[in-house]
């Protein structure tokens, strides 16, 4: 992207792929307002003309194009698709030298190759803090010498299901009465197993000691009706435990409600005059 895209005469063009929980609250937000200098100029789902209705009653109605088209007029691409079409999208958009917001992290755990790419090509990657708490912390930290990270992820069985470690396992959690730890592992293996579930954990890895180094524990817990993430960190800048609990999207119990938030967040900090915090 250009300096000049950060002036307010020439605002910056969004494009968000994928309309779903997510996309669709980050959407109306941008066409509110709430965002000085950004612009919503596309969007894609998978669904076309679904899209076209969902987005009909905007104050400025964006484009709806196939996935193909979408980077035709947009400086940052918002990726809120399955973690399938993730490839499909981030290779054409760091290969323009454009902005990606990826909220599908695990599978930029699997892509570090997408980081060369950027850089080649004068693209960057921006992850967005998502259902997580101080990742500025943890990036502070980095900055010296972290002993350990650990994140601890407890989610109600509904936010889990159908997730390929319970299915490639036969790990049965419809029933449950007590909280049962579904995996302990690394965040590349959290990523893999619950790739729709623990995007946490890959941003956790990027901020802090990468994937294999950092430890996640993931509870299927019946006793809970929010998402609970708790990070600890050890450090010789000290130490520090953090908790969040995530109150779930009414319309995906996968994620929470503050995720749209925190991709509004961030955009802000595209174009701030003053921005706190690392």
């Amino acid at each position: 992207m250009n300096h000049n895209a950060m002036d307010e005469k020439t605002p910056i063009n969004l494009a968000i792929a994928g309309l779903g929980a997510i996309g669709m609250a980050v959407a109306r937000r941008i066409d509110g307002g709430e965002v000085d200098g950004v612009r919503l100029a596309a969007v894609s789902a998978a669904n076309l003309d679904r899209a076209k209705g969902r987005v009909a009653d905007f104050v400025h109605p964006p484009a709806v194009l196939p996935l193909s088209e979408l980077l035709d007029n947009a400086d940052v691409i918002v990726e809120c698709a399955p973690s399938a079409a993730f490839a499909e999208l981030a290779e054409p958009v760091l290969s323009r030298g454009l902005c990606l917001m990826p909220l599908s992290v695990g599978a930029l755990l699997e892509r570090t190759d997408l980081v060369d790419l950027a850089k080649r090509n004068g693209g960057r990657i921006i992850v967005p803090t998502g259902a997580l708490i101080g990742l500025d912390t943890v990036r502070a930290m980095a900055v010296g010498k972290i002993r350990s990270v650990t994140l601890e992820t407890r989610k109600p069985p509904a936010g889990l299901a159908g997730a390929p470690h319970l299915v490639n396992n036969n790990i049965d959690i419809s029933e449950l009465s007590e909280p049962l730890c579904v995996l302990r592992g690394s965040a590349r293996e959290a990523a893999r197993g619950f790739p729709a579930n623990v995007n946490v954990a890959a941003a956790l890895a990027l901020a802090g000691i990468g994937p294999e180094d950092t430890r996640v524990e993931i509870w299927a817990d019946p006793t809970i009706d929010r998402n609970m993430q708790t990070v600890r960190i050890e450090s010789d800048a000290g130490e520090a435990t953090m908790m969040m609990k995530n109150i779930p999207s009414d319309e995906n119990p996968k994620t929470g409600r503050i995720v749209a938030n925190s991709v509004v967040a961030t955009l802000q900090r595209l174009t701030a005059t003053l921005t706190a915090g690392t």
